[in-house]
């Protein structure tokens, strides 16, 4: 990283932000997640419809947040992936979070047990968690790459608030963009909380 500039190609970004995050100990994260589960209820609200994500691996949060985020809102919806005949990914579905109701799913996921939800689930949820290694001030949002979201956010209605969940030090300056980028409107981290991003026009 250079003046908070990350360079190089999105496959060496991800291979260095994957490779910091396994370098941060248990307790680092285990302690940043009990934070950003008491941010939740700063701007979650009771009739609200969230979109999350059980995070996997060194991902920010836990389950608990996953919890969390059903004794505030009105409904949780989780990700369901599926993959076309070329093994393509498609726009993710959706099922409605039930605690003890997950199964083993691809990727290392749990997933809805119960009915799932067409991709168009989507467009109802008024605040959309999104996972990402990194995020930058101006919205730009890095993922690994699987592609499953850049194929889902375009379904979200205009007002829903796109929140990239990521370390304080995973807000960076600037990263790359592409035309077809979704842009964040807010980040959500330990340290601070929510913060809206520029996310120009």
């Amino acid at each position: 990283m250079v003046d908070g500039v990350l360079a190089g190609t999105k496959a060496q970004h991800r291979a260095a932000l994957l490779a910091a995050r396994r370098e941060v100990p248990y307790e680092v994260r285990a302690a940043e997640a009990l934070a950003l589960c008491a941010h939740l209820e700063e701007f979650v609200g009771r009739d609200d419809t969230v979109c999350a994500y059980l995070p996997v691996g060194t991902e920010p949060g836990s389950p608990q947040l996953v919890d969390r985020l059903r004794e505030l809102c009105a409904r949780v919806l989780l990700p369901v992936t599926r993959t076309g005949a070329g093994g393509e990914p498609l726009a993710l579905l959706w099922g409605v979070y039930v605690p003890g109701e997950l199964v083993a799913a691809r990727y290392g996921l749990r997933e809805p047990a119960g009915p799932v939800l067409p991709s168009s689930a989507l467009g109802e949820a008024d605040l959309v968690l999104v996972p990402a290694l990194a995020v930058d001030r101006r919205g730009v949002r890095l993922g690994r790459g699987g592609g499953f979201y850049d194929r889902s956010l375009p379904l979200c209605q205009p007002t829903a608030k796109l929140v990239a969940v990521v370390r304080d030090l995973e807000l960076v300056d600037e990263l790359p963009s592409e035309p077809h980028d979704i842009r964040m409107t807010h980040v959500l981290t330990p340290k601070h909380g929510l913060s809206a991003l520029a996310n120009p026009a």
